[in-house]
């Protein structure tokens, strides 16, 4: 008989037992599941809504059932639905009479959603963990790559020479962005919902203000009803994960341009790369092709869960139960593309004199030239139209700025004078830039400088 079977005149269909069961998937939780229910019994015994002895009864068994879990001694059953039940039964059956005691002034809405909220509060932190080490590693390569001079595009077209460290650090500002977001998550993750009930509260004198310091968290949930349906959290954390999986995918369809043969920027290690089942000579970037593939998936999962969310009148819906494939989904794969992105990101080898050969195509050097007649003293715009027509030229004779002579420089305007060849030579365009935040030597060290700040203060 189920546990909440008393009204019913007859069991359910065991087609609805495997429709409606969710233990296949939430047992999982079945950790976090014990941690709420310890801290509650403890809340019970010290209230006196059950006997301290019956307190420490309870918290005995339902350590020794996390012991056998752990163990692999214990098998859930789909007859009782959920982890929840599963874990009550097993304490029933384990210490009798006094187990059917421990869901005194609680339902399994306020269950749940305290258990999703132990778990990905616990995930946040390791995620927060593997992201600090992708940080660590484009801050190396940022440090590493200071002086490694590259094209930056925009359109994809070559725009102006800038160096692979200074692009490094572009997306350690990203991740930097997604690891604050979910450290601002956690604060909202972080709210406890046990005690509420099913949804108006209970009858009983208990101390939620306890439950909360048991279980680590920073306050509690304030309205009932709310706390028993609020999956913001959820959304949020899919909603973050989303914008770090785009983050993540920009930067594998990078690394999958820059290592074709168009570009050879760079080339991954043998060991994050695979061959083809045909052509010999092939090496693919299949990781980070996968998780460039793997971003829809997470925004897939977002999708679900806002779908799922937008239309349920408060509190509690059994719809709720599929907040969690979606969650434990995107928990698993954001981890998984994490690690290997880091690990593939630290042993791939970067080709500097391909970089530096790139920068001598494209006229990436055409800004600088048309600040430099500014600073001469005509206006931009002059200035601009001067250099379009420059670069016309040489594309009509088959050169780059740095093949002109100062004569040809001046038959496009007297202005130009004998230090504009070495204002066009590509370190020195690099250099050239003080504003902060830019690709020169001093302002990277000023980035490098903040983000050790910053990870030595996480």
């Amino acid at each position: 008989m189920k546990l909440w079977g008393g009204r019913f005149a007859k069991s359910t269909a065991s087609l609805v037992d495997s429709f409606n069961a969710s233990i296949e998937f939430d047992q999982k939780l079945y950790k976090h599941d014990i941690m709420g229910s310890i801290a509650h019994a403890k809340m019970l015994g010290k209230c006196n809504i059950i006997t301290p002895k019956e307190s420490q009864i309870i918290i005995e068994g339902l350590l020794s059932i996390l012991a056998d879990i752990e163990k692999g001694l214990v098998t859930f059953q789909i007859e009782y639905e959920d982890i929840h039940m599963n874990i009550e039964k097993l304490l029933i059956d384990r210490i009798g009479e006094v187990g059917k005691k421990l869901h005194t002034a609680r339902s399994r809405n306020d269950q749940v959603a305290v258990d999703i909220r132990l778990y990905l509060r616990e995930e946040i932190g390791t995620i927060c963990g593997l992201l600090k080490e992708l940080l660590t590693t484009l801050k190396n390569l940022g440090e590493y790559h200071i002086d490694t001079v590259m094209p930056g595009y925009t359109h994809l077209q070559r725009a102006q020479p800038v160096t692979f460290g200074y692009y490094m650090m572009a997306y350690f500002q990203m991740f930097k962005r997604d690891f604050e977001r979910l450290q601002d998550c956690q604060d909202r993750v972080n709210i406890l919902p046990l005690g509420a009930g099913a949804l108006a509260g209970t009858t009983y004198h208990t101390d939620r203000e306890y439950l909360a310091q048991e279980l680590g968290f920073h306050g509690i949930c304030e309205n009932s009803l709310d706390a028993v349906s609020d999956r913001d959290f959820v959304i949020e954390f899919i909603s973050d994960a989303s914008i770090m999986m785009m983050h993540l995918s920009r930067f594998c369809e990078e690394l999958i341009l820059w290592s074709s043969a168009e570009f050879h920027f760079i080339e991954m290690d043998d060991a994050y790369s695979t061959g083809s089942s045909i052509m010999p000579q092939k090496k693919n970037p299949d990781v980070a092709e996968l998780i460039r593939g793997k971003a829809g998936r997470i925004y897939g999962n977002l999708m679900n869960i806002l779908t799922i969310m937008k239309a349920l009148p408060l509190a509690y819906n059994k719809d709720m139960q599929e907040d969690k494939p979606p969650l434990f989904d995107t928990v698993e794969n954001l981890k998984d593309c994490l690690l290997i992105f880091n690990e593939m990101l630290k042993t791939m080898t970067v080709r500097k004199d391909q970089m530096k050969k790139a920068t001598k195509e494209g006229f990436m050097n055409a800004t600088d030239v048309a600040d430099y007649l500014v600073k001469k003293g005509l206006p931009f715009r002059s200035s601009h139209e001067i250099v379009g027509k420059m670069v016309l030229y040489c594309i009509q004779q088959g050169k780059t700025i740095d093949d002109l002579s100062l004569e040809e420089f001046q038959t496009f305007s007297p202005v130009f004078a004998e230090d504009i060849l070495d204002v066009i030579k590509i370190e020195n365009c690099i250099a050239s830039k003080v504003s902060q935040g830019s690709t020169s030597h001093g302002s990277i060290e000023d980035m490098l400088k903040r983000a050790q700040d910053f990870l030595f203060d996480r």
